[in-house]
């Protein structure tokens, strides 16, 4: 996997010559082999609740769709394949409709509390549900509503992770719930004990 193969055109090269960039990504070219997710990215994906896939529609235009569920909906089943179920939505089927004639997609899973961005070329299978149960039961979401319609498969190709300038740090209620949950527990201890100091003054 190399990332600078999918993500550098010629043109792309062009403007980094001209901006004076070119021989840093250079060296970027010749040392960013992997061969596959390693276990940071792996543990990364595992901890997103959503992330964005971009499809290329038949008239030309890029398509962009937010996915979310719960954390760890997007699976890693290898190092080099993610898969997650296609949730009921608002049926209008545009990133399906373009998976069947463009299976390349690309992916954007954005972390705004850790300032952190993980970008990721693949190629889309569509499986249908019916035909693959065990892989169904594998993606499976427990205490989570949903109606799947179909499997997306998608064969990771190469991957970056973007640079944290400009990302500003937003948190989720859980999030804020979890780094207020200790101040909030001695403010019940405190409460509990000015009741209990009431309690003998008053007698």
């Amino acid at each position: 996997m190399n990332y600078p193969e999918i993500a550098f055109s010629d043109t792309t090269k062009r403007f980094q010559e001209r901006y004076g960039s070119r021989a840093a990504y250079a060296r970027m070219e010749k040392n960013s082999f992997t061969d596959g997710l390693t276990e940071n990215e792996i543990e990364y994906i595992a901890e997103q609740d959503h992330f964005y896939m971009a499809t290329m529609g038949e008239n030309g235009f890029p398509y962009i769709q937010f996915r979310g569920g719960p954390k760890g909906f997007l699976k890693a089943i290898s190092q080099k394949q993610l898969g997650f179920l296609d949730f009921r939505g608002n049926r209008q089927y545009v990133s399906i409709g373009n998976l069947t004639t463009n299976n390349k997609v690309s992916l954007i899973l954005l972390d705004q509390a850790a300032k952190a961005r993980l970008k990721i070329y693949a190629e889309a299978e569509i499986r249908e549900i019916s035909q693959n149960q065990e892989l169904y039961d594998l993606l499976n979401l427990k205490d989570y509503t949903f109606r799947a319609e179909r499997i997306i498969m998608l064969n990771v190709k190469a991957y970056d992770w973007n640079c944290p300038q400009h990302i500003t740090p937003r948190y989720t209620l859980e999030e804020i719930q979890e780094e207020f949950s200790a101040q909030n527990e001695y403010i019940h201890k405190l409460r509990e004990e000015i009741r209990a100091l009431k309690e003998k003054l008053a007698q």
